[in-house]
């Protein structure tokens, strides 16, 4: 299965990503996580792995990636760009892949320098990564960046299901409403995660299709601490639930 995750910019996305990924290889499922998120470099250590290399730079990092681009649509003239063929986890270049304990995890690519540009390549190059990746039985969570870029790059092309990490703000239930009517347009289930919840933000339950939430995540202080110091964040038992919810 191919589930992406997304939502308003510091929703905590990447957190419940990690703990997604970490509950469900507990559970004995193979796991990959794919960070899309050209801006945030926190994943991996949330993760507890080593920061991996650029994918893009198997097309030769983004100026590469840029040209091939360029060429294909001057030489085929289609609407649609074909970056990828179709390939497993097994067809991915061993340097561009770490991971351990049954989760593994690839990064498109990163913004690295001063004035290189906009992101527009990683995000057609993550369209094609996820809609041509064969899951063969691996599940696959996909961390996006913030807001609804990817939708107009039509990331979630090729995933199976969405969840939306909703936070205790009206910006949040907000892009939630935006994101489950996308889905609907592209067929894609949307369900959504309260985050960081507490007993002052309990009426967000309120503002938010009920039928939508698979589970809810406490403002806790041990996960709080994990990702202030950037280092791997712990298990919580409310995750169980969301798996079992997505799993079904």
């Amino acid at each position: 299965m191919k589930i992406v995750i997304c939502g308003k910019g510091g929703s905590g996305k990447s957190t419940v990503s990690a703990m997604m990924a970490r509950e469900m290889a507990a559970r004995g499922e193979k796991v990959l996580v794919v960070d899309t998120d050209e801006s945030n470099f926190g994943l991996y250590k949330q993760l507890g792995l080593p920061q991996p290399k650029d994918f893009m730079d198997s097309f030769g990092g983004k100026k590469g990636l840029g040209e091939r681009m360029r060429k294909f649509m001057r030489s085929e003239g289609k609407e649609k760009l074909s970056i990828l063929e179709a390939f497993s986890l097994a067809d991915i270049p061993a340097e561009l892949i770490v991971g351990e304990d049954g989760i593994k995890l690839v990064a498109i690519g990163k913004i690295h320098d001063y004035g290189e540009g906009c992101a527009c390549p990683m995000g057609a190059l993550a369209r094609e990564f996820i809609e041509k990746l064969k899951a063969d039985g691996m599940q696959v969570i996909v961390d996006t960046d913030a807001g609804i870029e990817h939708f107009g790059r039509g990331v979630e092309a090729g995933c199976d299901k969405i969840v939306v990490v909703i936070d205790p703000s009206f910006e949040s239930v907000q892009l939630s409403q935006k994101i489950s009517d996308m889905g609907n347009k592209i067929n894609k289930p949307v369900c959504f995660v309260l985050n960081r919840m507490n007993e002052d933000s309990l009426e967000l339950k309120d503002l938010v299709e009920k039928g939508m939430i698979i589970g809810t995540l406490p403002n806790d202080r041990d996960v709080f601490k994990a990702c202030l110091k950037g280092s791997r964040v712990p298990e919580i038992k409310e995750m169980k639930q969301i798996v079992d919810r997505l799993l079904a």
